[in-house]
């Protein structure tokens, strides 16, 4: 039997493509092995958002090439599709893919074996408007499942490379994202969580049918569906219909991904992105008056060129105002071939450093105040593995719907269930808790129990 290992860099679009990948593997009897060990295909499924992340993908296919120079090595994902020549330019690479046309791959590695002759199945991104079709039934990690419901990006940040990437939007038929969905529930996923490229831009391209559409659908229609999740969604995405949906909705989770990226609407304005920071504070207003205890987490680029002091606090104090719950720091790298790598004024490294530090000083202590709110209080947890600090330990850990995190005792078979779980003791990175029950079965700890019904 033919073996086939995975390596994935870079964000959640990309681990979910590579499990579309496997099953494509899967349906032609490939036996999937570890990256580590000696396998007939490799697959490197690379990223390019930063000048970092093409240097690791190159450092990964050269470790494959090692591993076993009889391989067929295969790479795709952002990097493949922005630098074909750059990959095969590596000796050792026989096969590359971009962001479209996966479906391709095992054809290519029968004809790479017949005529032993580099394939180069990279197309013009820019030029693709359907959304190409990967079905995922289930996924490796047993616990969350991803739904990629839209490929590509209309926005072209100047600080960002992936609409050369990924091409335009595309949205998912949804259809298929509503059938998918009910397969991942039928496989047992209590969680979904929806992603793409810009997982908000969902329907832009559509007639009559957007995000707003979808999450009620996928409500009305998915049976069994627990937590419904987004990956992340822009702010200028938050539409006064997807409000009224969050509002009306039991599945959709007390947690949003929005990326803010600088709290200086002149920094935002050399960034190229599409909204103000009084837009945001009232998008963020309106979002906690229908989800009350809601966590908003957000990505800063810190350091972008021309971020003076003022700036940089502008920022600083709009994150400490509005109470976000945790942060996701990153100083501005220069990405060759974007607009702001070529801009004046390029901030110093440790005017940088010093500044990440401080909002990273920052995103603790608000991470822990959010989390105070919650102590003592009974939250609704999925167990996802065992705690990996204390092995044996009967030690487990899990989110909660507003996304804490949660270690609590707990067994095996919890694992991918929603148990209600009361918080001992709030923190960051973890909160400690303790079982309480199993949802929708008979109460276990019946001491517990009563307590948890006195708090309610």
């Amino acid at each position: 039997m033919a073996t086939v290992a995975f390596h994935t860099l870079g964000c959640k679009v990309n681990h979910y493509e590579t499990e579309a990948i496997w099953q494509l593997f899967k349906q032609e009897s490939y036996e999937r092995v570890d990256f580590e060990a000696i396998s007939d295909v490799y697959v490197i499924n690379t990223c390019t958002v930063t000048n970092t992340g093409d240097k690791k993908s190159r450092q990964v296919i050269r470790r494959a090439v090692r591993k076993n120079p009889d391989a067929v090595i295969c790479v795709t994902g952002c990097y493949a599709q922005t630098s074909p020549a750059e990959i095969m330019a590596i000796p050792g690479v026989d096969i590359v893919v971009g962001t479209q046309d996966r479906i391709k791959m095992l054809d290519y590695i029968e004809q790479f074996k017949k005529e032993r002759q580099p394939i180069n199945g990279v197309g013009n991104i820019m030029k693709s408007r359907v959304y190409e079709e990967l079905d995922v039934p289930s996924f490796t990690d047993r616990t969350r499942a991803s739904l990629k419901i839209q490929e590509g990006c209309n926005n072209f940040c100047t600080f960002c490379i992936i609409p050369w990437a990924r091409g335009l939007m595309r949205s998912r038929d949804p259809k298929e994202v509503i059938h998918q969905a009910q397969q991942l529930v039928d496989a047992g996923y209590k969680e979904i969580v929806l992603t793409g490229i810009h997982t908000g831009g969902y329907g832009e391209d559509m007639k009559d049918y957007n995000l707003a559409a979808l999450l009620h659908d996928l409500e009305a229609k998915v049976k069994g569906l627990k937590r419904l999740r987004i990956s992340s969604i822009e702010a200028s995405q938050i539409t006064d219909e997807v409000i009224e949906v969050i509002k009306h909705s039991n599945i959709i989770v007390r947690h949003l991904h929005i990326p803010i990226q600088s709290g200086s609407n002149t920094v935002l304005k050399r960034m190229r992105r599409k909204y103000t920071m009084e837009f945001f504070a009232e998008r963020l207003e309106r979002l906690k008056e229908v989800l009350p205890g809601l966590a908003v987490t957000s990505d800063v680029i810190v350091g972008f060129p021309g971020e003076t002091e003022e700036e940089f606090m502008e920022t600083y104090n709009f994150i400490k105002e509005h109470k976000f719950s945790e942060l996701h720091v990153f100083p501005y790298s220069k990405r060759t071939g974007t607009p702001a790598a070529r801009m004046e004024d390029q901030v110093d490294e440790e005017v940088k450093n010093e500044r990440v530090h401080r909002l990273i000083t920052l995103s603790d202590q608000l991470a822990k105040e959010y989390a105070s709110q919650f102590e003592n209080d009974v939250l609704e947890v999925i167990p996802e593995e065992e705690y990996k600090e204390e092995s044996n330990s009967g030690l487990y850990v899990g989110y909660t719907d507003n996304y804490l995190k949660v270690v609590l005792p707990a067994t095996e078979d919890m694992v991918g269930k929603i148990v209600k779980v009361k918080i001992t003791k709030a923190g960051y990175p973890y909160n400690e808790g303790q079982f309480v029950r199993v949802v929708g079965d008979t109460p276990v700890k019946e001491e517990l129990f009563m307590e948890e019904e006195a708090a309610i």
